[in-house]
């Protein structure tokens, strides 16, 4: 019998894979590297950004910080259609497309 996992009580962005990762780099409007950063910064950086880009374009943020996959598509909210990238060796890549 297993229990309740983690997606059961959080939201998450969709996930992408390592090809579609890297499609969307290519069309990067912007990429923030936030490697070695933590919360909160990368959420207000993002804010930031997404707040000058026009709709449509995509912002990249890199990151190794887990809490950013989920907390910067939230800070973003209804701004931007988020999805993240797992590396699986602690780097991920968060895609924010400005609605």
């Amino acid at each position: 019998m297993s229990g309740p996992s983690l997606d059961d009580f959080v939201e998450m962005p969709d996930e992408v894979d390592d090809e579609t990762a890297e499609q969307l780099a290519d069309q990067a409007s912007e990429t923030q590297d936030m490697t070695g950063e933590v919360c909160p910064y990368p959420q207000v950086e993002a804010k930031k950004s997404i707040q000058s880009l026009d709709s449509g374009e995509l912002l990249v943020q890199e990151t190794d910080h887990v809490p950013s996959t989920e907390n910067v598509p939230r800070a973003v909210g209804d701004d931007a259609d988020a999805r993240v990238w797992r590396s699986g060796g602690g780097l991920y890549r968060i895609f924010l497309r400005k609605r």
